[in-house]
């Protein structure tokens, strides 16, 4: 069985927008590892259109691998896992996941070789509201944002977290690897 790993770029102060933070050369290639130790990538509907319009290779591109981005290169061939009510249909080798989220998601896990991964921030609040992620990874940027939107706002109940790993990239970014102390089985 799979574990559900999450990762998400954070500011100092917090903030997860997707257009704030310092990108380098190692802070793609970190975030390619990630994807290549998933067999399976689980997103919400804004993250899945978010990452399909910035690292989707067009059709016919027949650049070579060892030439694209790590990122790119590691992203387009995944297979992806939409959680979505108002999509009617997905490609980029991804298909829906509809229904009840715990079922869905407990289920991919099992059929999980590797481990799964996700990102955003929608999708995963409701994943730490089930109890569902095995690993929380925050890439903390060297900058201060001073404004949101911030993790897990809105959660209903404290996740006491146990650091299990920390590095650092060359551009300054700080990794924070933690695990749930106590995972409820939910």
């Amino acid at each position: 069985m799979g574990e559900l790993r999450y990762s998400i770029n954070v500011t100092v102060d917090g903030c997860c927008d997707h257009r704030v933070g310092v990108i380098s050369d190692d802070f793609h290639l970190h975030h390619a590892n990630n994807l290549k130790r998933a067999d399976g990538l689980i997103f919400g509907r804004i993250t899945y259109q978010m990452m399909e319009d910035a690292w989707r290779r067009p059709e016919g591109d027949t650049t070579p691998e060892a030439d694209l981005d790590p990122f790119v290169a590691a992203i387009d061939p995944a297979r992806k896992f939409v959680v979505s009510s108002t999509l009617d249909s997905v490609d980029w080798n991804s298909e829906l996941i509809r229904g009840d989220l715990a079922t869905a998601v407990r289920e991919l896990k099992e059929q999980s070789v590797t481990g799964l991964a996700t990102g955003g921030v929608t999708l995963p609040l409701a994943l730490a509201e089930l109890g569902l992620i095995d690993e929380f990874e925050f890439v903390v940027h060297p900058c201060i944002a001073g404004h949101g939107p911030y993790l897990f706002a809105g959660l209903s109940d404290v996740v006491d977290l146990e650091l299990v790993d920390r590095s650092e990239l060359e551009a300054g970014h700080a990794i924070q690897t933690y695990r749930p102390k106590k995972q409820a089985s939910r």
